[in-house]
């Protein structure tokens, strides 16, 4: 029974397998000073909510925020006895490693995507991620990680247009009736949607142009759905990408697992 943590610069998920079964969801703030014990009051309280019967024996972790993993470790060690596979980390390897200039650091959470868009897709792929950054990740065709692009997130841009502009309300992502509004809102909502689709076309039919071969565009990521309606933009939408892909990260690495009496983290 496997717990996948993806921890974003905004939202933690956590995520229970059993095989390639997901029995539950759930998303938290990201918050580095959350202890252990915290998280797992939270979380033991939604699986018997749930009334899930979910003996949690394995955990893996993509952290794109460095100073919560410890926390999350001792979660795993204390109320799971085991030690957790973090992403990027020894002891964790990737079916296929990146393709990048020496010295890059990739995001985990690209390198998931990367792995699970191979797993469900093949290669030559474009995976478009709605998170606090707006991420491109172009995947090889043989499932290498070869780089991508990094826009500011659609909520990122808002929140800037809010606080630089004393006018201008803070207002909520959607897609409007028309393209041109009569309204402060309207025209905000207009600029935000239909800029973002012309950023995600536009961005897209150039990585195609470089590569020179037809790629299969996925998209993932909470707003994904939402312009998705602006436009033929994905091929695929896959709600549940970077949990599916650390279950394949998981399987991959856990025959290399030590005893995890001899690993234990730390108190």
């Amino acid at each position: 029974m496997l717990l996948a943590i993806d921890c974003g610069n905004t939202n933690t998920v956590f995520a229970i397998w059993d095989g390639r079964q997901l029995l539950g969801r759930w998303r938290i703030s990201t918050n580095h000073s959350r202890t252990a014990d915290e998280y797992h009051v939270w979380l033991s309280t939604l699986i018997e909510h749930e009334r899930l019967d979910a003996p949690i024996n394995a955990v893996i972790i993509s952290s794109t925020v460095p100073r919560v993993v410890f926390n999350l470790r001792v979660l795993a060690n204390r109320y799971f006895n085991c030690r957790p596979m973090v992403v990027g980390k020894p002891g964790c390897e990737l079916p296929v490693e990146p393709r990048v200039d020496p010295g890059t650091q990739v995001g985990p959470d690209r390198l998931v995507n990367t792995v699970a868009g191979f797993d469900l897709f093949g290669g030559d792929l474009v995976i478009v991620d709605f998170g606090t950054a707006t991420t491109f990740d172009v995947v090889g065709e043989d499932g290498a990680y070869i780089g991508g692009v990094i826009a500011p997130g659609v909520n990122l841009s808002l929140e800037a247009l809010h606080q630089a502009a004393a006018a201008l309300p803070h207002v909520d992502v959607t897609k409007p009736e028309k393209v041109i509004g009569t309204n402060t809102v309207a025209c905000m909502q207009s600029g935000v949607f239909w800029g973002y689709v012309g950023l995600v076309s536009g961005i897209v039919t150039q990585i195609k142009a470089e590569r020179g071969r037809p790629m299969k565009v996925i998209g993932t990521g909470g707003l994904a759905p939402l312009f998705q309606q602006g436009d033929a933009l994905f091929d695929v939408f896959e709600e549940d990408l970077t949990m599916h892909g650390l279950t394949v990260i998981y399987n991959y690495n856990k025959d290399r697992v030590g005893d995890p009496d001899e690993m234990a983290v730390p108190e």
